[in-house]
C-alpha cells in the first residue's frame, strides 16, 4: 500500500495563502467595515430624530436600520475571525467556512425582518393607520440613498485596496497581489453577488432587501399622496416580506449546504473520477470533495490499481486545478482483499 499526502501549500505561506484567498488583500472586510458604519451613523441619526420629532415612521426605520447593522457586524466579525485564527493549527482545513457560518446566522435575521414586515403589514391591511406620507417619503428616500451609498462601496467604489507592500512573502506576495488586484476589477454584476463567499453575499441581501423595501415604498407613498391609495402601503409591505423571505430561504439553503459539505456539483466529482480513470488500469475505489473555503476545496482519494504509481502521478492527471488546495491521494495494489475492487479484465503483471 502506498498513502501520501500531496498538500500544495505547508507551512506559514498556506495559512497566508488562506486568508488571502476568503479576503485578498482585506478588501471586503473593509468595505463591510464602511457599509457598516454608514448604517450605525444612518441608525442613529433617524432614532434620535423619531424620537425628538415623535415620527414613529423615522423611529420604525431606524430600528430597522439596526437589525441590519447587525447582520453587518457578524459579517465584520467572520473576517476579522477568519484573519485573526488563519494560522491557527487547531483549523485543521482553516478557516474558509466561517464566512458560510456568518451568513447562516444573516440568513435568520432576514427572516425575522421578513416576518415583522409582514406582521405590520397584515395589521395594517385590518387596522389602517394615518400617514403622514410626506415625512415617511422622506425617510424612505433617505433610506435608498443610505443603500445606493452602501451597493457602491460594495461594488468596490472609490478602488479602497491598498498597494503597500507585503514584507516576508516574496513570490507568493505577487501572486496573491494580482489576484487582488483582479478581484477589484471583476464586473459590477459579479462583485456584487458575492460569489462563493456567503458572508459577503448576506450582507449584500440585507442591504439590497433595504433598497427593495425603500423602493417599493417609495412608490406605494407616492401613489398613497397623490391618487389617496392608503391601503397599497400594506400591500407593498407584503410583496416586500416575499421578496425578502424567498432571499433568506435561498441564502439558509446554500450556506447549509457549504456548512453540511453538501454543495459539491455531481459533474466535478465525476471530471475527477475520469481523469484518475483514464489509463484504464486504475480505478476511483472512494472519492470524497468538499468546500473549505468561499474558492477553496478538499479531496481525499483512494484508488486500487494492478499497477500503482506514486500519488504524485495521479495527483498531475487532475491537472491544474488552483481550487484543489488540499488532496490527500491512496493507492492500494489489486491483490487480496481489494482485488473486488479492481477494474475488470486487467491481468496483474
Amino acid at each position: 500500500m502506498a498513502s501520501i499526502d500531496v498538500h500544495t501549500h505547508t507551512g506559514p505561506d498556506r495559512a497566508h495563502r488562506h486568508v488571502d484567498q476568503l479576503d485578498p488583500g482585506g478588501i471586503k472586510e473593509r468595505r463591510t467595515r464602511w457599509v457598516t458604519s454608514l448604517t450605525l451613523v444612518t441608525m442613529v441619526v433617524e432614532i434620535a430624530a423619531g424620537l425628538y420629532t415623535g415620527s414613529m415612521a423615522l423611529l420604525a426605520d431606524g430600528l430597522h436600520m439596526a437589525t441590519h447593522a447587525a447582520a453587518l457586524g457578524i459579517a465584520l466579525f467572520a473576517y476579522a475571525f477568519a484573519r485573526r485564527h488563519a494560522a491557527n493549527a487547531r483549523f485543521s482545513f482553516g478557516v474558509g467556512k466561517v464566512p458560510a457560518l456568518a451568513g447562516f446566522s444573516s440568513a435568520f435575521i432576514l427572516a425575522v425582518v421578513a416576518l415583522a414586515t409582514g406582521w405590520e403589514s397584515i395589521s395594517r391591511l385590518f387596522t389602517p393607520h394615518a400617514i403622514d406620507t410626506r415625512e415617511a417619503l422622506a425617510v424612505a428616500v433617505l433610506g435608498l440613498l443610505v443603500n445606493i451609498a452602501s451597493l457602491w462601496l460594495l461594488a468596490g467604489g472609490g478602488h479602497g485596496h491598498s498597494h503597500a507592500p507585503h514584507q516576508g512573502h516574496g513570490q507568493a506576495h505577487g501572486h496573491d497581489h494580482d489576484h487582488s488586484h483582479a478581484q477589484e476589477h471583476k464586473s459590477l454584476r459579479d462583485r456584487l453577488a458575492g460569489g462563493n463567499d456567503q458572508s459577503m453575499r448576506g450582507v449584500i441581501l440585507h442591504v439590497a432587501a433595504d433598497a427593495l423595501t425603500s423602493v417599493l415604498a417609495i412608490a406605494a407613498l407616492a401613489l398613497a399622496l397623490t391618487m389617496g391609495w392608503l391601503w397599497l402601503d400594506p400591500v407593498v409591505g407584503l410583496v416586500g416580506m416575499a421578496m425578502i423571505a424567498i432571499w433568506a430561504w435561498g441564502l439558509v439553503r446554500d450556506t447549509g449546504r457549504v456548512l453540511l459539505d453538501a454543495d459539491i456539483d455531481p459533474a466535478e466529482m465525476e471530471t475527477l473520477r475520469s481523469l484518475l480513470e483514464a489509463d484504464g488500469d486504475t480505478k476511483v475505489h472512494d472519492l470524497h470533495l468538499w468546500r473549505i473555503g468561499p474558492d477553496h476545496l478538499a479531496a481525499i482519494v483512494s484508488l486500487v490499481s494492478h499497477k500503482p504509481m506514486p500519488p504524485e502521478h495521479y495527483k498531475k492527471l487532475l491537472g491544474d486545478r488552483p481550487e484543489l488546495g488540499h488532496i490527500t491521494i491512496e493507492v492500494r495494489l489489486c491483490e487480496g482483499e481489494h482485488e473486488a475492487d479492481c477494474p475488470e479484465g486487467i491481468v496483474a503483471a
